[in-house]
């Protein structure tokens, strides 16, 4: 029995990574373990880019440990990356794998692999390199695929591990882009998230250089893919020409998701933010005069070390100023290796508790009040694969991320809908079908 589970941990990189290697690992032969069930191999790809998500890490390696016994085991992903020790103390962990050697993987399966149990595969990666290539052929059972289409980060924030754990920024080059978005569309998806760690520096490392923005144009085109929506993206690297041509695209959603992180300029100065609270709101402002039903989400992390109470309030008020959709709110934690871990100042556990609590139902005010904007609109939703495990209903999601639940048929999963929003019930949105179309344009 060749069966195999690979957990996932972090970003959309991480996700799409993860299913790059399971994709590679049914290629030679192996198949997914029934849920719950043994496998033979387990794979954990983890992540640090919070205290709270190295911590998970940890736990879901020893997990399978336990569950497991007897299962080869590799750990990989950037907390491997970054302190390989870390999992290579831990009994039972047979391989921690660096990013460079990710695709090599499912050769570590067969016995003859040429390495030993216990070896720790990890370069480093702070010389510029090449863009890894992991295809992806399909995304499981999911309505959303991403596209890999750039690593790495030159940013250097003073609280963020990420630029250790991924190295310098790279580009996969347009052409491999288009194929990859191609061969996605061929199999059926009508809807594809460009995701990197840092997508605003897309292209700028290849020769002859882009830039994302003409990535877009050329993948804007007509018999396309229907649906195109852009992952997390730097306030700074929002350039005119993208928003402009995200103005009047038909495929391109009208959703950008961009870290403020805070709102007080003393704050972003320590952080090493390349903006001030006055480019981001008049960022935010201009966004929303150009794509009006734009979704706007924000990432924001109170408690970073000097945070004074004067400057929290600087960012709840930024927050509550502006026409923002939604909040991801993370808690600052110290993380080995950064700027940050050895500035003075650091808040205690409660108070960050406390400022993290109050900015989600600052979020949770704005959610709502974006999704009450938005009733009495008839918009096409991608129904996903799955219903709703409480009202039974079909979900999915508007171009400008509002998550919708219909009545339907199951032969709806995957297809695009015109949907009526008509109510709003416990936070949740409600539609109405009104008609069934092959595309959007």
């Amino acid at each position: 029995m060749n069966a195999f589970t690979v957990v996932t941990l972090g970003c959309k990189v991480n996700r799409y990574e993860s299913e790059a290697i399971s994709e590679q690992l049914t290629d030679q032969g192996w198949h997914p373990a029934d849920k719950g069930g043994k496998a033979n191999l387990c794979v954990v790809n983890t992540c640090t880019v919070t205290g709270k998500a190295a911590m998970q890490s940890r736990q879901a390696v020893r997990r399978l440990v336990r569950s497991q016994p007897g299962a080869l085991l590799v750990v990989t992903g950037c907390y491997a990356q970054v302190a390989p020790e870390v999992f290579a103390s831990i009994p039972g962990v047979h391989y921690v794998v660096g990013h460079t050697f990710k695709d090599q993987i499912a050769g570590l399966a067969h016995p003859h692999n040429g390495c030993r149990f216990g070896d720790t595969l990890v370069e480093d990666l702070s010389a510029p390199r090449l863009f890894q290539d992991l295809p992806v052929r399909r995304f499981g059972n999911r309505t959303r695929p991403f596209v890999k289409i750039q690593d790495g980060c030159d940013a250097f924030c003073t609280y963020c591990i990420i630029p250790r754990a991924r190295g310098r920024s790279r580009s996969l080059s347009p052409d491999m882009v288009t194929q990859r978005i191609r061969r996605l569309q061929e199999a059926g998806y009508a809807e594809v998230v460009l995701c990197g760690i840092h997508i605003g520096r897309y292209g700028q490392d290849l020769i002859p250089g882009t830039s994302l923005a003409k990535l877009l144009r050329s993948l804007d085109r007509p018999h396309g893919i229907q649906r195109l929506r852009l992952s997390s993206i730097e306030p700074a690297e929002l350039s005119e020409d993208l928003i402009g041509h995200m103005a009047i695209s038909e495929r391109i959603c009208p959703h950008l998701h961009i870290p403020l992180q805070s709102g007080d300029d003393e704050v972003l100065e320590r952080m090493n933010r390349p903006y001030s609270s006055k480019f981001f709101r008049d960022l935010i402002h201009h966004v929303t005069r150009s794509i009006p039903d734009a979704a706007i989400g924000v990432d924001v992390l109170p408690g970073f070390p000097g945070e004074t109470e004067k400057a929290f309030e600087k960012t709840c008020g930024l927050i509550e100023e502006l026409p923002i959709a939604y909040l991801h709110v993370f808690p600052f934690s110290s993380q080995k290796g950064t700027r940050a871990e050895g500035l003075g100042d650091h808040l205690s556990p409660e108070t960050i508790r406390k400022r993290c609590q109050h900015l989600r139902k600052i979020g949770q005010t704005k959610r709502q009040r974006f999704y009450e904007g938005h009733i009495g609109s008839t918009w096409k939703v991608l129904i996903e694969a799955k219903r709703d495990r409480a009202t039974g209903c079909l979900k999915g999601f508007t171009k400008n991320y509002i998550p919708v639940l219909v009545k339907g048929t199951d032969e709806w999963f995957h297809q695009v809908v015109e949907v009526k929003l008509e109510r709003i019930d416990h936070g949740r949105v409600f539609g109405r079908y009104l008609s069934q179309g092959v595309g959007e344009t």
